[in-house]
């Protein structure tokens, strides 16, 4: 049991506790600590001796340049890897890394709420940045194209041949 693996998760816990509308609880296992805001996980603590790590969520370009920055960063464990990383003691682990990780992670759940949802914030804070959608949807077309006929290969829609000609007379005598 290292002294800063117990330093990485109080500094984690301080950090999380003191931002507005945090709860605490343990819902899958006596093991993990896990904070959330309006019921969004933002942080997970391994509370273990033997797993000194956090898991905070991470925006996916940042994450991936922290994992190259830092050995003891990694993506995060039993969770979606490209959205959260995992910090455990290691060289250049510093308390203000740590608090920045947690309050960006904070500050993304929290961007993410409806503004109904949101806690309060303390006067002089900065506000949550929102959730930027990467990749803008395609508006979606008034009315969907229906082909008729036969195509050009001589098939029709459903793929079955097409007669080039219909055999049925245009008048009919008696």
């Amino acid at each position: 049991m290292s002294a800063a693996g117990d330093r990485l998760q109080d500094t984690a816990r301080k950090a999380a506790l003191a931002l507005p509308g945090v709860s605490h609880g343990r819902p899958f296992t006596p093991g993990l600590d896990v904070y959330k805001v309006a019921d969004k996980v933002f942080l997970i603590v391994t509370a273990g001796p033997d797993e000194q790590i956090i898991t905070v969520k991470c925006e996916p370009e940042h994450a991936r340049a922290l994992e190259r920055g830092y050995a003891s960063i990694t993506p995060g464990r039993y969770l979606d890897k490209r959205h959260w990383i995992s910090l455990g003691p290691g060289q250049g682990i510093t308390k203000q890394l740590i608090n920045d990780a947690v309050e960006h992670s904070y500050d993304l759940v929290v961007g993410g709420l409806p503004q109904s949802e949101r806690p309060p914030r303390a006067p002089g804070a900065s506000a949550p940045t929102p959730r930027v959608h990467r990749r803008p949807h395609a508006p979606r077309p008034l009315f969907r194209e229906v082909r008729r006929g036969p195509y050009r290969s001589g098939r029709s829609g459903h793929g079955t041949p097409v007669r080039a000609r219909n055999s049925t007379p245009l008048i009919t005598l008696r």
